[in-house]
């Protein structure tokens, strides 16, 4: 279940409005303004990249693939590598992997949703009530466009020490997720190709089990982490 929960936080993307920080902008206007897009987005899709960084290894797995997202706690990843896919309607959390034809299914709270790192790319939680802004960068180059927002959970939470924003200066979305663990592990997340308020159908964040698959009821943990694990019933 490593990186399931981190998953559930991913959620809408970027709005069609395009808006401008005046010259001079503060960390807490870029967070507004990121938090604005979002609330004002319905659904969106974009493919991604994933990249693990551990303390104790060099090099972690990576995964690759296409997410959707819609308001209200839904999404989907379809990994093409590994071969799996994470799937949520907001109240039931799938996470399936074809090759060993196991699905884990895990209830989710509201509560959990919003105390997730990536909540509001959901829908769900708020960036300014949920977390302290600890550092603020502007890039330097004028060619890339981006601000860095670099928060910490005002709530204390075992899997999620600080989280990582790499926003695009005109548009507010979110280019790059970093969240790190309380070990200082890395957990990657890059966006790519984003495209928002598409309608796209509650049916597609609803999954139905294969049938013969091996299926493990996974309990919500009491705090959502990165890499956060339930404990497996069947």
């Amino acid at each position: 279940m490593k990186g399931i929960f981190v998953l559930v936080s991913m959620g809408l993307l970027m709005s069609l409005t395009v808006l401008s920080v005046a010259l001079g902008a503060t960390g807490q206007e870029v967070l507004g303004e990121i938090q604005n897009r979002y609330e004002k987005t319905s659904d969106s899709e974009a493919k991604f990249i994933q990249e693990y960084f551990g303390t104790m290894m060099k090099g972690g797995p990576k995964g690759e693939g296409k997410v959707y997202f819609k308001k209200k706690g839904m999404m989907r990843w379809d990994y093409e590598v590994p071969n799996q896919k994470i799937i949520s309607n907001g109240q039931a959390l799938w996470f399936y992997r074809p090759d060993d034809n196991q699905v884990m299914v895990s209830e989710i709270s509201k509560d959990f949703l919003e105390k997730t790192p990536l909540a509001f790319l959901a829908g769900e939680g708020d960036l300014r009530r949920d977390f302290n802004l600890l550092n603020f960068n502007e890039s330097v180059s004028p060619k890339e466009g981006h601000y860095v927002v670099e928060l910490a959970p005002k709530e204390p939470q075992s899997g999620l020490s600080r989280l990582s924003l790499t926003v695009d200066k005109k548009t507010y979305q979110v280019l790059q997720a970093d969240v790190v663990d309380a070990m200082g592990n890395i957990t990657r997340t890059r966006f790519l190709d984003i495209k928002t308020n598409l309608n796209l159908p509650d049916s597609l964040f609803h999954f139905t089990i294969p049938p013969g698959a091996e299926v493990l009821k996974i309990q919500e943990p009491t705090r959502p982490s990165p890499g956060g694990k339930g404990k497996p019933t069947k």
